[in-house]
């Protein structure tokens, strides 16, 4: 295993260590929403059709299976750190409702691995046709670091939900994504090399950013037959672009590259600029004149004060009441500038100024020429990409199967709601206009209605109450740490240098307690009869003195 992901490890289970007592105070459970004016709309399903649309009704739970795959590190299973031990559940929210009866996928479990999927009835398929993917997240309990992307998983007939991991290969991942510096909407596309076969991820560049807040939040995804892509966030267009121009890496390869083989001659001069050769220091160059000189014409200013000091004692300070001569020492004024210096040009003895030494040179240096055997910036010669090709329909991207949601998340009560995979888009904006319009309406209102009580509950915690919260946000950060180490060292320190340090802190703790242990047992066990042997003569003369 890579020494940053034995740090990684080592972090995460510090960060375990950091918890709150099991109190009605501060849960890792959705907080119950507090009573309301006005009872909320019933939910009543929709007659929209599509490939798939789930709104989770009852018979839903047959359809959506939870993982129990465990997740690999460096070739072996853990089965405590980061297997998927996340739990979830379909049930009404509980912050801000919209209808009434209406449920949804709820993340249950906080600072956990979550992994379920649902398959289709019949694969989708994405070539030549328009496809869209869209669904709600309502964030319960907000989103400090954890991922609420949807997985479209790549047709397989062989697929087994209840094997459904990280490992398990994806067409497309959309969604919101948050922790430390990282807030983005994700979309990632798998492409397929058609020379070799080798699947590569192509991100979007640049990506939206997500909603935090604890409203339903539609996200919208449409990918379209001429290439161009389009996501909507809230009904509201977030960003548009091309599959073949605005992704990491560009999906088609360069025609042209380097040529492995070809060598820098040894003797290419590239050095374009080089001291000339035949020039000489000048006999009367001097390297050791001063660069300064003093100015002998230089005169004192008339109104110069010689005998004025710079500083004198503040004659407004006096020796305090408690002043102590004796413990104290004489007491004496503190210094202030002599005012009388500043209407002047100057106090105290005059010296002559330094002016610029006409007759400096400095260190003689021979003039910068042109390199006669200069030859260029060396660059390998341009050939052929072997694995060249030119995908014109990136957009055609096969059949999709299932859909599933693999996240780590140190927040629970996410919840997912109605999600539309198909290929019309006139039908997805009459879904979300139907669904998530309406119920955002009634949650807007009620979060207007409730948000200043929330905060005056916050106000209410006692010390002890706010210490815990706190902790658990830091056990978070901690936990985000770990798995930004685990991925890229250089960019986890540079991320959350604060996160890095107090980790350092903590082993530096370990560590030398660690020592000293070693060091009381190494002399309990082979120092201790010497101890003994010398009180015991010590004992001795005392007695005979005696």
């Amino acid at each position: 295993m890579q020494l940053h992901k034995i740090l990684a490890l080592s972090v995460w289970a510090l960060a375990s260590l950091v918890r709150a007592n099991d109190s009605d105070d501060v849960e890792d459970v959705v907080p119950e929403e507090p009573a309301l004016d006005s009872v909320s709309a019933p939910f009543a399903p929709t007659a929209i059709t599509a490939p798939f649309l789930e709104q989770f009704l009852p018979e839903a739970s047959k359809r959506w299976i939870s993982s129990e795959a465990k997740k690999i590190v460096d070739g072996v299973e853990d089965e405590e750190l980061l297997r998927f031990r996340g739990l979830w559940n379909i049930e009404e929210p509980t912050v801000f409702p919209g209808f009434s009866g209406d449920r949804g996928l709820v993340v249950k479990t906080a600072a956990s691995h979550h992994a379920i999927s649902a398959s289709f009835k019949e694969p989708i398929d994405t070539n030549g046709k328009t496809f869209v993917a869209q669904y709600e997240v309502k964030l319960q309990n907000g989103l400090e670091c954890g991922g609420a992307y949807m997985k479209l998983l790549t047709a397989d007939s062989e697929f087994a939900p209840a094997q459904f991991s990280d490992k398990s290969p994806y067409t497309i991942m959309f969604g919101p994504d948050r922790c430390g510096t990282t807030n983005k909407v994700h979309f990632i596309f798998r492409h397929r090399n058609p020379k070799t076969g080798d699947v590569e991820e192509k991100h979007l560049s640049e990506t939206p950013q997500a909603k935090f807040d604890k409203k339903s939040n539609v996200y919208t995804l449409v990918v379209r037959p001429d290439n161009s892509f389009e996501i909507l966030i809230n009904d509201e267009s977030a960003k548009k672009g091309n599959l073949l121009t605005d992704f990491t890496p560009a999906v088609n390869p360069p025609k042209m590259i380097d040529d492995p083989e070809d060598v820098k001659p040894a003797d290419w001069v590239d050095t374009a600029k080089i001291p000339d050769p035949e020039a000489k220091k000048p006999a009367d160059w001097d390297e050791e004149a001063p660069r300064e000189i003093i100015d002998e014409d230089a005169t004192m200013p008339e109104d110069w004060l010689e005998n004025e000091p710079k500083s004198i004692p503040d004659p407004e300070s006096a020796k305090p009441d408690d002043w102590d001569d004796e413990e104290d020492g004489e007491f004496t004024a503190p210094t202030i500038d002599n005012p009388k210096c500043a209407e002047v040009s100057g106090c105290g003895p005059w010296t002559k100024p330094l002016k610029p030494n006409p007759d400096y040179k400095g260190k003689w240096k021979a003039p910068i020429i042109d390199n006669p055997e200069y030859k260029g910036v060396w660059a390998p010669k341009q050939i052929e990409n072997p694995a060249y090709f030119e995908d014109k329909q990136p957009s055609n991207m096969g059949e999709i199967g299932a859909i599933g949601f693999e996240l780590w998340t140190m927040q629970n009560g996410i919840l997912f709601d109605n999600i539309y995979i198909g290929n019309s888009e006139k039908d997805a904006k009459a879904f979300r206009k139907e669904t998530w319009a309406a119920k955002y309406k009634i949650e807007s209102e009620k979060e207007k209605k409730h948000t200043p009580e929330a905060e005056k509950d916050e106000e209410d915690l006692t010390m002890w109450q706010k210490v815990k919260s706190q902790a658990v946000k830091f056990r978070g950060r901690m936990y985000a740490f770990a798995f930004s180490l685990a991925e890229d060292p250089v960019a986890a320190l540079k991320a959350d240098p604060i996160a890095a340090g107090a980790c350092g802190l903590v082993i530096i703790y370990f560590v030398t307690t660690v020592i000293s242990l070693v060091m009381s047992s190494y002399g309990l066990f082979f120092g201790g009869s010497k101890a003994v042997d010398g009180a015991a003569a010590a004992g001795g003369e005392s007695k005979k003195d005696q």
